[in-house]
């Protein structure tokens, strides 16, 4: 079979959720599938931490960088190349394509159609087109979350239900759950002033849909009594990032509060690791791959109880009502006060993860590709 795929995002600067799962999806299908020709397609360059390995039967091609790209170059490479599937990992299908080819997608979250506020007119324009399209025209739909699949099923009441395939996403178990020396974990430390161990860390993109200045609320309360506890964002500023940079800055514990900026993948275990909680307060997730990530690196969880997050975290998690700052103060501080609370949590975290591989989900994707 040949099967085509759409990889212009391991190009981009950014790391994000769906580039980590184009990625593993890449470390996986080759030597899943080593009878199948796979023909990836990107723009120019790849981001040289999200560059996917080149098995025998991957044949990996530049295609340059053109103006909407995925319906004029890439669109035509598809076109000349006939392949019997084509799997896009987002939504934006090409609006021009042989009947002949069957197409698959994959819908991460639909955050621009119940968050619109979040957006600029002109991404929420480009969202709208892309998606209704993809949605609509795709053969297949694949879903990580039982959650999104609801959210399209809610947005798009025409869609059979049967086209869409619920596919978890997984995690790094190699990078996150080994043991991280202190020798190893001091400079990194040092490098962010954490050296004391003494923080809750959010890790992901620094936007207003993360409900971010709900958890610097949250941590001004916590403060209070517990001076030298600090706060870490741990990951670049994104779309509309600005709101959140004044919050801090207004904050009466500013100094207390560490935006890392972007961070190598080989930091993120220690930082982790080193944490006293993990927050992730978003107010709507497609999945949520940090949640597992904080399990594996054995830190206790605090999670919004909205969306894909109780999907995810199931009951390895404590949970707060997503515009609450002192029910999510309240959940934190009983796990800095609660020692065996705090170790029942990260147990039961741990037991969470085996519902959850890459290796899985990428045999999964291929399933879904493969089976007609």
């Amino acid at each position: 079979m040949k099967i085509a795929i759409h990889a212009a995002d391991l190009d981009h600067s950014r790391f994000d959720g769906t580039r980590v799962y184009i990625l593993n999806m890449l470390k996986n299908f080759g030597k899943e599938a080593p009878s199948e020709d796979f023909f990836v397609y990107h723009k120019t360059k790849f981001n040289p931490q999200l560059a996917p390995p080149n098995f025998e039967n991957y044949h990996i091609k530049s295609l340059g960088n053109f103006l909407a790209w995925t319906h004029t170059r890439f669109a035509w490479e598809i076109f000349r190349e006939k392949p019997d599937v084509l799997w896009v990992p987002l939504h934006n299908l090409p609006f021009f394509r042989r009947s002949g080819t069957k197409t698959i997608i994959t819908i991460h979250d639909l955050a621009f159609k119940f968050f619109p506020e979040y957006f600029t007119k002109w991404d929420l324009f480009k969202l709208n087109l892309l998606a209704n399209h993809a949605i609509k025209k795709s053969d297949k739909i694949i879903a990580i979350s039982d959650s999104t699949k609801k959210d399209i099923l809610r947005v798009y009441p025409e869609i059979n239900e049967e086209k869409i395939a619920v596919v978890h996403h997984g995690f790094d178990a190699k990078l996150f759950s080994k043991e991280i020396s202190k020798e190893e974990s001091l400079p990194i430390l040092k490098k962010y002033g954490l050296i004391d161990n003494n923080y809750l860390i959010y890790i992901g993109a620094i936007q207003p849909r993360k409900n971010l200045c709900i958890l610097i609320e949250a941590f001004e309360k916590i403060k209070k009594t517990r001076p030298a506890l600090r706060l870490v964002f741990a990951g670049e500023r994104a779309w509309m990032w600005e709101g959140i940079e004044k919050r801090i800055n207004e904050s009466p514990f500013s100094d207390s509060i560490v935006v890392t900026g972007k961070i190598p993948f080989s930091e993120m275990p220690v930082l982790l690791g080193s944490a006293s909680v993990f927050v992730f307060p978003s107010l709507y997730e497609g999945f949520g791959i940090p949640v597992l990530e904080a399990f594996a690196s054995g830190v206790p969880v605090v999670l919004a109880n909205n969306s894909s997050l109780p999907e995810v975290g199931g009951n390895g998690a404590l949970y707060f009502e997503g515009n609450d700052s002192k029910d999510l103060s309240s959940k934190v501080e009983n796990l800095l006060n609660d020692s065996s609370l705090k170790d029942a949590m990260i147990l039961k975290g741990k037991e969470r993860l085996k519902k959850f591989s890459w290796e899985k989900c990428a045999q999964q994707t291929l399933d879904n590709i493969m089976k007609w």
